[in-house]
């Protein structure tokens, strides 16, 4: 168990340090991607908590990475959107090389130490 520990938080100083990110933050944009979709969809997609989700939700909207949107037909729900600045953001998480610890690497799909999104 402390050895995963430390490899997330491994994981999580890169993402940190390269993008100024955290590696929750990173997944909740990667659920939006550039879709428009509702918090319950987040929080099934990363496996968050709903309060967890919304913290992070809350934090990616106060660094104008996210948008939040009122439904058209039912205003009580709402729906997330990357914004321009979150797109780019995405956009240059998914073409980072990460150094994966090793005991993180068998939950990937590949074997090599360096992962593509």
């Amino acid at each position: 168990m402390r050895e995963l520990y430390k490899a997330l938080s491994l994981l999580e100083n890169e993402l940190q340090t390269t993008h100024g990110v955290s590696l929750n933050e990173a997944m909740v944009m990667c659920a939006i991607g550039t879709d428009s979709i509702t918090a319950s969809t987040v929080t099934g997609q990363t496996g968050l908590s709903a309060s967890n989700a919304s913290k992070v939700i809350r934090a990616l909207e106060r660094r104008k990475l996210l948008l939040r949107k009122f439904g058209k037909d039912d205003k009580r729900l709402v729906f997330l959107s990357l914004t321009a600045s979150g797109k780019d953001k995405l956009d240059k998480l998914k073409c980072h090389q990460f150094d994966i610890p090793p005991t993180l690497l068998r939950f990937f799909d590949t074997g090599d130490s360096a992962i593509y999104q």
